[in-house]
């Protein structure tokens, strides 16, 4: 079992920034990837983010590439996504998730945490 707490969510002006924080506790040596995704109302959930806990492997998509980086602190087993340059778009529920499997799924997955962009 692996829990996943979100954090560092809140209202922003477009342009501005906003650092998410995914603390995990649990079975976390057994984490294989971590990622960030968002679902925005009335559309489908997507991956915006992930990395590979062991290498540091980095993905992001498309819309968000050069705004966010997406980091970990092995440490302290958390993960962090650093927003830049937010746009109104990017409003959605932020969701940490954590892939246990090589070549599973994400199987654990935070509550959430809110991101709102003002125009």
């Amino acid at each position: 079992q692996v829990q996943l707490v979100e954090s560092g969510g809140g209202l922003v002006q477009a342009g501005g920034s906003l650092r998410l924080s995914c603390a995990a506790s649990g079975r976390t040596f057994s984490t294989y990837k971590m990622g960030w995704f968002r679902q925005a109302p009335g559309k489908e959930r997507e991956v915006v983010a992930s990395i590979t806990w062991r290498t540091a492997s980095t993905y992001y998509t498309d819309s968000v590439k050069g705004r966010f980086t997406i980091s970990k602190d092995n440490a302290k087993n958390t993960v962090h996504l650093q927003m830049n340059s937010l746009k109104p778009d990017d409003t959605a529920v932020y969701y940490c998730a954590a892939q246990t499997k090589l070549f599973g799924e994400y199987d654990y997955w935070g509550q959430g945490t809110q991101v709102t962009v003002s125009s």
